[in-house]
């Protein structure tokens, strides 16, 4: 086997198969890529078992004198080699002694290969109905619900984001049970069959990292123990978590004691600034008191010192409130809301906040309060 290509094609999908390698990986075949030139185009693949990841490079991007075949190497090596190459014509040819050899004009590798039969079947097979959505849209969804997600290893199921669809309703819900995030969206088709999965969300964020800014279609394909997302010319799968993920339906109220309407951008800076006299050891914890119409947000550090700030409400009661939670958790929540001016509702000092866009009831946010009071 050998070819010929430009750098900046082979690199470009180098950058998505590395995703699919972990250094944690004690069977040496998982550390690897595996290389295979057909009539059609060259196929670069990789796993470690949990993730894997397949992607195409047409044989318009390879120059034209080449031989088909197909070898595996060590992912962390190849990459790097490359990347590190000058812009130019890389030459890759299989040799005797299972190596290849990479060359540009002025340098030169041999790198040795793995038994390319030792290389797993990454099954990455059709489903009967695939979802399909745009990839704007599910880069909107993972950006606005991944990071509530859990990093706890000791609760496996909260580290995903639970995928539930139900005739034509798609709900995805990530939370580590000190917050909550959860986007609700239509699909264009109804599913015959309900779904309840849970997606580690950590290869959530790796396939949203792969996206194009071009918009297009993402074919989601459920299976019992596996999702596989085929995009242009990548395929990837992600195992499931095995599991029941919490019923987080009953943790959000329809009614609540008060309702107060903020400038999203004023109350953003407002907490950066009150998050200075906070500390990730106290949680981030800061106080807020809503009287008429002023909300006041405090906080200290007994040894350095306090910060008071004052910021102008539209209340829909004559409720007043006190309450102490994360300001980082606040921020995080707050970011993700695409709208100028957001609503934090509340039932009490010890019920949980909730946190949305007034216009838009797509998108809830929610954070258990911390008891100061």
């Amino acid at each position: 086997m050998n070819f010929k290509i430009k750098k900046e094609h082979l690199i470009k999908h180098l950058n998505y198969v590395i995703k699919g390698i972990s250094n944690k990986n004690i069977r040496p075949i998982l550390n690897c890529i595996k290389f295979e030139l057909t009539n059609e185009g060259l196929y670069l693949s990789s796993t470690d078992n949990d993730i894997a990841i397949k992607t195409f490079i047409t044989k318009n991007e390879i120059e034209d004198d080449y031989n088909c075949g197909k070898f595996v190497v060590f992912g962390k090596y190849i990459y790097d080699i490359i990347r590190k190459l000058p812009n130019e014509i890389i030459s890759i040819e299989e040799v005797m002694d299972s190596k290849i050899f990479i060359s540009t004009a002025n340098s030169s590798f041999s790198l040795n290969c793995n038994n390319v039969n030792e290389f797993p079947d990454l099954e990455l097979e059709d489903s009967k109905n695939p979802i399909v959505l745009s990839n704007k849209v599910l880069k909107n969804i993972f950006n606005q619900t991944t990071f509530a997600a859990s990093t706890q290893e000791s609760r496996p199921a909260i580290t995903g984001m639970n995928f539930k669809i139900s005739k034509n309703i798609l709900e995805c819900t990530a939370t580590d049970s000190y917050r909550l995030a959860k986007k609700v969206i239509n699909l264009e088709n109804t599913v015959d069959e309900d779904v309840n999965i849970i997606i580690p969300t950590k290869n959530l964020i790796e396939l949203s990292r792969m996206f194009s800014d071009e918009e297009e279609n993402v074919e989601i394909h459920i299976f019992n123990n596996k999702v596989i997302f085929k995009f242009g010319t990548i395929i990837m799968l992600s195992r499931l978590i095995n599991g029941t993920y919490p019923d987080v339906s009953r943790l959000i109220p329809t009614d609540f004691l008060l309702k107060i309407t903020v400038d999203l951008h004023d109350f953003y800076a407002l907490l950066d600034r009150v998050s200075l006299f906070s500390t990730e050891e106290e949680k981030n914890t800061v106080k807020l008191e809503c009287t008429d119409n002023t909300v006041v947000v405090t906080s200290n550090i007994p040894e350095i010192g306090n910060v008071v700030e004052k910021i102008e409400v539209e209340k829909n009661t004559d409720e007043n409130i006190k309450i102490a939670f994360s300001s980082k958790y606040m921020m995080d929540a707050i970011k993700v809301l695409d709208c100028d001016k957001i609503e934090l509702a509340f039932n009490g000092e010890i019920k949980p906040i909730i946190i949305k866009n007034p216009e838009d009831e797509n998108l809830i946010q929610l954070i258990v309060p911390i008891k100061t009071y």
